[in-house]
């Protein structure tokens, strides 16, 4: 597994990652941008490191700065224009795995144990699934967190894959308890 968060542009490219490494992906969502997106990436630098993994073109290259302005420390990932086109079309979803894990091994990625420190039950026990409110508490938990909302599947991998500590689950849980009994 790659101990780097790999950020890209789109859903499309995240799957070409995903085919090509295990790894952790957030999607900007193209010129999506926002304070939560960028706090989402901080985080994840501050906890695993972030490889920018953007298209080889104009759009990619404004993404890639943009990140790099608000986010000290990341580290690059690069596909050539060949390597990312296909059928007139440039991305990242259109690279080949080989070439994805190129340019991420050239990015100097670390490649660690895949840690599972948090399982399903967990997420069951502090209602984080299976509970009629459990998409809220996901929002709360992530907000405390860092790491933002999304469904439990994502959840629980950003929970292991973040580094996220059991101490620090257990004291977003409370906190987000005490608001709730409040």
């Amino acid at each position: 597994m790659i101990k780097e968060v790999i950020v890209v542009e789109g859903r499309d490219d995240v799957t070409a990652v995903k085919r090509a490494v295990d790894a952790e992906v957030i999607s900007v969502s193209g010129f999506g941008i926002n304070k939560k997106v960028i706090d989402k990436i901080k985080e994840a630098q501050k906890r695993r490191g972030v490889i920018v993994l953007t298209d080889p073109d104009f759009a990619g290259e404004k993404i890639r700065r943009i990140i790099s302005k608000r986010v000290a420390g990341v580290k690059h990932a690069y596909i050539t224009q060949k390597e990312g086109t296909k059928d007139g079309d440039i991305g990242v979803e259109n690279a080949n795995p080989e070439a994805i894990i190129r340019a991420l091994e050239n990015a100097k990625c670390v490649v660690a144990d895949k840690v599972e420190l948090f399982t399903v039950q967990d997420m069951i026990f502090f209602k984080l699934t299976g509970d009629n409110k459990a998409k809220e508490r996901r929002d709360a938990v992530g907000k405390e967190l860092g790491i933002g909302y999304c469904n439990s599947s994502q959840f629980l991998s950003r929970l292991n894959n973040f580094g996220v500590t059991k101490e620090e689950l257990l004291g977003a849980v409370k906190r987000v308890n005490d608001k709730e009994r409040e």
